[in-house]
């Protein structure tokens, strides 16, 4: 289990690349975003996507800050991920609303506006989790307006 727990919240391992893991585990997100679009997921679907990763990212993070013996290990990406496909739900399809996403995304992962700063206190996985629920709740909000005023 611990090793499965691991390839789940490095996201395949991905959050082992040497260089700014986190922001390769957000283009994993927009990666899965773009297959889910691709293959007919609607906006139920990018929820059920969402919500999927939240729950079971919050046990595989948790179990991979157990067998990596470190709090909110660099390598655990599964958030950036699951925080990049909340951003994307029912965005347009196109590379514009993709890159601002992604920006965005990054941007309010990095700041934490609260209450995502504080939510990395929760215990666990869920620490983990969900300050970057929060920055996608932002960046997705802001995405909206930014479709809605363009």
């Amino acid at each position: 289990m611990a090793r499965l727990a691991l390839v789940i919240a490095t996201s395949g391992y991905s959050g082992f690349f040497p260089i700014a893991p986190g922001t390769v585990g957000s283009a994993v997100g927009l990666g899965l975003w773009a297959l889910a679009r691709s293959g007919g997921a609607g906006v139920a679907g990018e929820l059920a996507i969402a919500a999927s990763l939240l729950v079971v990212g919050a046990w595989a993070a948790t179990r991979a800050e157990r067998h990596l013996g470190m709090t909110d290990p660099g390598p655990v990406v599964i958030d950036e991920v699951m925080g990049m496909c909340v951003t994307m739900v029912a965005a347009p399809f196109t590379w514009p609303a993709a890159l601002a996403g992604f920006f965005l995304f990054r941007a309010f992962d990095i700041v934490k506006p609260p209450p995502a700063r504080q939510l990395e206190a929760c215990h666990g996985g869920w620490g983990i989790m969900l300050d970057d629920l929060a920055a996608g709740v932002y960046a997705w909000g802001t995405l909206a307006l930014l479709v809605w005023l363009l």
